[in-house]
């Protein structure tokens, strides 16, 4: 049985993948960096690509991403 992961994934507004240093507001710390900044944060499990709506603070993604990962225990339990 493969390995599932879930993890916190921060995005551009273009929905692309964002892994740039930045400040708290979201744009890049390097201006030069071609980044236009973070504006999402979206959960990414291995087995289902995104899960639920993205969310623009990764406080709120965590918990979302916690109750993914007990979705997939409940579902091992099962069986």
């Amino acid at each position: 049985m493969a390995r599932i992961t879930i993890r916190v994934e921060p995005r551009r507004g273009d929905n692309s993948p964002c892994s740039h240093a930045v400040k708290p507001s979201g744009k890049p710390r390097n201006p030069q960096s071609g980044c236009p900044g973070r504006t999402q944060f979206t959960v990414v499990c291995s087995e289902h690509g995104d899960v639920g709506d993205p969310h623009h603070v990764r406080v709120l993604a965590e918990p979302a991403a916690l109750a993914h990962r007990q979705e997939h225990r409940a579902a091992l339990a099962a069986r």
